[in-house]
């Protein structure tokens, strides 16, 4: 990655943790975010969720800000909002005469009891901070540790687009951009296609835009819930080289809503690049109407820095390894040999 700023912030996936729950102040959007959350952590993906549990859900969310309108002294997070529940929320459920087939609330509290106190993810929904990100210019969520687990993985996903939103809102007159890269896993659930759409309409109005990148086709064009959230509100697609696709590309046109014309021009994509150089080419896509292809090609200094041939890596390795691990030396001096060579 190349120096930043010294604004710029790198921020781990265990940072966010209370990025949703330690505001007292709550909107609509906030609202529909947290129920979000809450019925990730409560339902599987493939378990459904009754209108009455959603009406249930709601209404605690609802009187739990209110409880905290009442009581300053309560600190917002998960630990607060779970004992609101279990010890004030339910009185209103009996008192309502709700029955268990139309909310368990036993069960409720059950499954959401490993995210309370001292309980295996107690850590993650309960941090004493408040993460303040509003004048960082850059900000990078690492999360390979944590993405393939099929809880925390969808869960912080879900915190740093609810995070994103909250500075979209609250910048004004600053370009915002959030880049969602290989996160399908989490944005695939069916608990995001609204989400998501929320988003992708949303970002526009606050001089802003979100960007999704993938390296496997297969994960755009298989989900109805991208195509619905993704593809069908995103002016400009950019596309690598398909032609390992070539034989089943007429799947991906239709997914991707793209003329022949299009197509002939992905398909043709780094067929007759200059061997001597070292460019790739690319096709972009605005909205059906503009349709281009283009080629990049990055200074010897940068191939070398972000060169992903494993044969290329140890060789920069081996030469910054010469210089202390110095990467920008090792770069220099491999150059002037190749340079030398030539």
């Amino acid at each position: 990655m190349a120096t930043t700023s010294p604004t710029t912030k790198k921020t781990r996936s265990n940072s966010t943790r209370s990025s949703l729950l330690t505001e007292t102040r709550s909107t609509p959007k906030k609202k529909e975010s947290l129920k979000t959350l809450i019925l990730t952590l409560w339902k599987r993906d493939d378990e459904s969720f009754r209108r009455s549990e959603y009406v249930a859900l709601s209404t605690a969310i609802h009187l739990y800000y209110v409880h905290l309108g009442k009581h300053p002294e309560v600190f917002p997070c998960f630990n607060t909002f779970y004992e609101f529940v279990r010890d004030h929320y339910t009185e209103v459920i009996k008192a309502e005469g709700l029955k268990e087939k139309d909310f368990d609330i036993d069960n409720f509290i059950y499954v959401l009891k490993p995210y309370y106190a001292d309980g295996e993810f107690g850590y993650l929904l309960n941090s004493g901070e408040k993460l303040d990100v509003l004048k960082e210019r850059f900000i990078v969520f690492e999360l390979d540790n944590v993405k393939d687990h099929p809880i925390l993985f969808p869960v912080i996903t879900l915190i740093i687009m609810e995070l994103f939103i909250s500075k979209m809102r609250k910048l004004k007159g600053i370009r915002k951009v959030i880049t969602i890269e290989e996160a399908w896993k989490a944005i695939a659930k069916a608990g995001m296609a609204e989400f998501l759409k929320y988003l992708y309409k949303t970002v526009r109005k606050f001089f802003g835009e979100a960007n999704v990148v993938s390296q496997e086709i297969d994960d755009v064009i298989s989900s109805p819930i991208i195509k619905e959230a993704i593809l069908n509100n995103a002016d400009c697609k950019i596309l690598l080289d398909m032609r390992k696709f070539s034989n089943r590309f007429d799947g991906i046109q239709a997914t991707m809503g793209m003329q022949d014309k299009g197509k002939m021009m992905v398909l043709s994509l780094n067929k007759a690049n200059d061997p001597n150089r070292k460019y790739r080419e690319f096709y972009v896509d605005l909205a059906g109407i503009v349709m281009k292809v283009y080629g990049f090609e990055p200074s010897p200094a940068e191939y070398w820095a972000y060169t992903t041939e494993e044969r290329e890596k140890v060789k920069v390795q081996e030469y910054a390894a010469k210089f202390n691990g110095d990467l920008r030396q090792g770069i220099r001096a491999l150059l002037s040999d190749l340079n030398n060579e030539k």
